[in-house]
Parts: C-alpha cells; structure tokens; sequence
C-alpha cells in the first residue's frame, strides 16, 4: 500500500481530524488543543479551499456530525489537563452563507470524548470525561464517568444528561461499533474496555457491559483477517507503549499480535477500510512518531509505515469518489495533513 501526502497547514499541536460532508461535498477539519488557536475545513480538488471554522478558542478533542444536519457538527472546546477548574464544553457549529457559526451547548469538566447515535429517529448523546476533577496535569485520583442524553431539534433548548458509568479511571479510549447488528460504544479506561447501548426507544435502559479487563488507552475494531468476526486492536496502557490485536476465541479475547516497533505515547487509532480492505490505522507522538496501517495477508499481519517523524494525536479516514484518504492531526509535526491512497 502507497500512499501520496499533501500537507495542508503548519498547526500548533493539531490534535483533531474529522470530516462532514455538505451537499455531496466533503469537507476535511483540523482542529488545535491550544488555547486561542485554530480549526479549518478544506474541500475541493487536493483540499486546496480552507475557510477558518473558528480562531478565538481551543482545546478541540472531537468534531462529529450532527446526523441528517448538512453542514452541522458538535465539537469539544476548552479542554486542558492543566487548566483546572475545567472549561470543557460541547459547542454547536453549523456552516452558513456568511461562514462558520459556533455556539455553547452544554458545559462539562474534563469532558474528552463524545459521540451520537441515530436509533429508531431518536438522537442520542454520550459523553465521556477523563476525569470528575483534577488539581493538576498529572493528578488521575478521581476517575472519569460516562453520561447519556437525548438531543433536542432546537440545541438552544439545553440537554439533560444522566450518569450512566462512574469509575472508569484515565477514561481516554473510545470507538463506535455494531453488536449483534446494534449500534454501541466502546470506551477504554484503566478499567478495561465497556461496551455502551443505547435503548430502541426513550423508555427503554441502556445496556453497559464490561468485555476486557486491564488498562487501556484506547481501542478499535475491524475484522482485517476477513473470517467473520472483528479482531479488537488496543493501546495499552493509557498513552501506552504497547498496541495489541486480540481474536475472539473460547468467548475470551486473546493476544494474536504486538507491533512489533518501539513505541512510547501510542495515542492514535481507528478501524476502517482503505482501497476495500479492513484495516487499522495507528499513530505514535514519540520515538518515531509514525503513521501506520496494519492488514493481514497472506496468513500474516502486516505492517505499512506511511510517515515517521509526524506523531499523529487523532486519525481518521475519509472516502471521496476520486479515493481513499487518511486524515492525521499530526502533533508532533505541527501540521495538518492528507495522504491519499494511491496503491
């Protein structure tokens, strides 16, 4: 697998990669976790159209769609390890004839990660924060939570959200899935991996179940190996130095695979599929600070280096009809950047 990068814009500590696409057009966007710092969105032929989604905040840690909202997204600003009290919050943007809009939603501490699921026209809300307090960058002695909410058509009305999970120390990982062909979320802690589905419908309870035990940094899932079944790849511990690809076997997952490369502050990690094949897509911010796709082949799992030297902090893959790109906030380059594939 070949790949051919264009690099988009030198960013100070790029951290999110996502993409929203707007009237079958697609839009690629990057996003700082300094504060006061930038996020752009590039479109057309080589990305080469940027108009500047927001300059005055920062702290970006996601950026996600609004379902059957062209155009609209939900991101997280404010978020600072170093800051205390937390100024996290969830923020509402939508693209307009007069450019980007962003406004407050909801304001939660330390809140990291987030996602949204469309089931049975309900739109559900999961948030999950890193941690209920901290006094400084490195004080983890409270642990993170998990809540859950329902999003109303008018976002200015405010969302209710409730507990669902408590205790889940450095509450860092997490990925969207299908269980028994119901949509889920798995989120990655010093408590292992839990497994999250919403309800069918608002009366109903969410279903919460712990699948792997031990401390994760974050976690993925594609079945590269094509029998079936979804191989789960992990980083462990919380910005690890191992990344790991376990089998279901004897209703147990099992080790099958360690990269093989020294690493240090994994942070990087997605599931997907490029050129039609599954595979995973990982990133280190230190020693090499590589980009890299694993696919098995052949009987084996293989690896293909796409960078070194960019230490990705988010990845994420994006499908146009002109080809497959992976999207990297590359960290410790500074930059944003695409790379096409080009096998």
């Amino acid at each position: 697998m070949k790949f051919e990068k264009i690099h988009l814009d030198d960013i100070v500590r790029c951290y999110c990669a996502s993409s929203l696409t707007i009237q079958n057009q697609t839009y690629a966007l990057f996003a700082s976790e300094n504060p006061q710092s930038e996020c752009y969105s590039y479109t057309g032929k080589d990305f080469s159209e940027r108009e500047v989604v927001w300059k005055d905040r920062g702290g970006c840690m996601s950026i996600i769609p609004l379902p059957f909202k062209s155009g609209e997204f939900l991101a997280v600003n404010e978020f600072y390890l170093k800051v205390t009290p937390s100024r996290a919050k969830l923020v509402h943007g939508r693209k307009t004839e007069h450019g980007w809009e962003i406004q407050d939603v909801l304001s939660l501490p330390y809140l990291h990660r987030f996602d949204i699921y469309s089931v049975g026209g309900i739109q559900y809300l999961v948030c999950a924060t890193i941690a209920r307090n901290k006094q400084s960058k490195e004080d983890w002695s409270e642990p993170g939570q998990i809540y859950v909410g329902v999003l109303p058509d008018d976002l200015s009305q405010g969302i209710e959200l409730k507990l669902l999970v408590d205790g889940c120390y450095r509450n860092h990982g997490y990925c969207r899935g299908f269980y028994r062909n119901q949509l889920c979320g798995y989120f990655a802690s010093d408590q292992g991996i839990l497994r999250v589905i919403p309800p069918q419908d608002q009366s109903g309870e969410w279903e919460v179940e712990r699948i792997f035990e031990g401390q994760v940094g974050e976690v993925a899932f594609a079945d590269i190996d094509g029998d079936g079944i979804e191989e789960m790849m992990t980083i462990e511990p919380f910005h690890g130095n191992h990344m790991k690809i376990y089998k279901w076997r004897d209703h147990r997952y099992v080790c099958d695979y360690v990269y093989p490369h020294e690493i240090d502050f994994a942070h990087a990690l997605i599931g997907t599929n490029l050129n039609g094949k599954p595979c995973f897509v990982g990133g280190v911010r230190r020693v090499q600070a590589e980009l890299f796709v694993v696919q098995f082949s052949e009987g084996t799992y293989q690896v293909t280096t796409v960078e070194t030297g960019a230490g990705p902090a988010n990845i994420a893959v994006l499908h146009r009809a002109d080809g497959d790109y992976i999207l990297s906030a590359n960290h410790t380059k500074n930059e944003a950047a695409v790379y096409k594939v080009v096998e």
